[in-house]
């Protein structure tokens, strides 16, 4: 792990703590402030381009940020270039049936929309196939605005394989995901957000817009947020009574915390909360 890049930050008048380690990686970076994490795929010739070894060391990275106690929010980005171009197709060509079901990267991407804190995806470029997939297990996405998302899969003969056919139609509906997978269609950055794919376009390098969000959740209760998120990702799998009960019983429990007590104390007091995680 190695310090974030404080140029971006500094830009803004925002200073951030650093903090070292390095894990060695080869195919993306890993960097922290000790709250924020940034995770930036790093194969600028391949487009960036999954495969098994870039995969195996996001994995390794999401076991990182998810055994830090102290992470509060994670940022997934490819640079300013492109996020991520799909997958390594040329590592796909051959594979039969039991071997591509290793090279679907659902369990990474399983693991990244139930890391406990908010993941926000950071768009430039292209987001296509897999790429668009990891985006999509995200909690937000932020897209410059030359961003270009799609599910091509269809014209290589197969069909999204990681999740895209559940998470797309969930978060655009069912008639537009459907348009977008059966035609392979690749759509911009102001479709994106017409349909909801994409939560804010910004001018500038997306994860200057992904920090400030970034920022402004560690400023929130760090339980409530992450109470939030899982009382979410269950409801989009239960019917609607199940998850209200289940959301009844997560709030109530949030009545136990430090933060809650601090929360409303600071409301009656006019004054602004220090939510210390407890």
């Amino acid at each position: 792990m190695i310090p974030l890049n404080n140029t971006l930050l500094r830009e803004k008048g925002i200073w951030i703590k650093e903090r070292v380690n390095d894990m060695g990686f080869r195919n993306i970076i890993l960097e922290s402030d000790g709250k924020i994490y940034v995770i930036t795929i790093n194969r600028p010739k391949a487009l960036n381009a999954l495969n098994m070894e870039v995969v195996a060391e996001l994995i390794e990275a999401i076991d990182c940020i998810d055994r830090d106690k102290n992470s509060r929010a994670l940022i997934i980005t490819g640079g300013k270039q492109n996020f991520a171009a799909g997958a390594d197709i040329s590592a796909m060509v051959e594979l039969v049936p039991e071997y591509a079901r290793e090279f679907s990267f659902k369990d990474l991407f399983n693991e990244i929309e139930n890391l406990p804190i908010p993941v926000i995806a950071a768009i430039a470029g292209y987001a296509l196939g897999g790429g668009l997939e990891l985006a999509l297990a995200c909690d937000l996405r932020i897209c410059s605005r030359d961003a270009k998302l799609g599910l091509p899969e269809i014209k290589l003969g197969i069909f999204p394989g990681a999740g895209g056919t559940q998470r797309l139609p969930k978060l655009i509906g069912a008639t537009r995901a459907k348009e977008m997978i059966y035609f392979g269609k690749t759509i911009d950055a102001e479709t994106a957000f017409k349909y909801g794919l994409c939560n804010r376009i910004v001018d500038e390098d997306p994860v200057a817009g992904a920090m400030e969000m970034a920022i402004k959740l560690t400023q929130g209760p760090p339980i409530a947020l992450r109470s939030a998120k899982h009382v979410i990702n269950y409801g989009l799998n239960a019917d609607t009574r199940t998850g209200i009960e289940f959301e009844a019983v997560a709030w109530a429990d949030l009545f136990s915390t430090l933060d809650q007590k601090e929360g409303m104390k600071a409301f009656l007091e006019k004054r602004n909360p220090n939510f210390q995680g407890r």
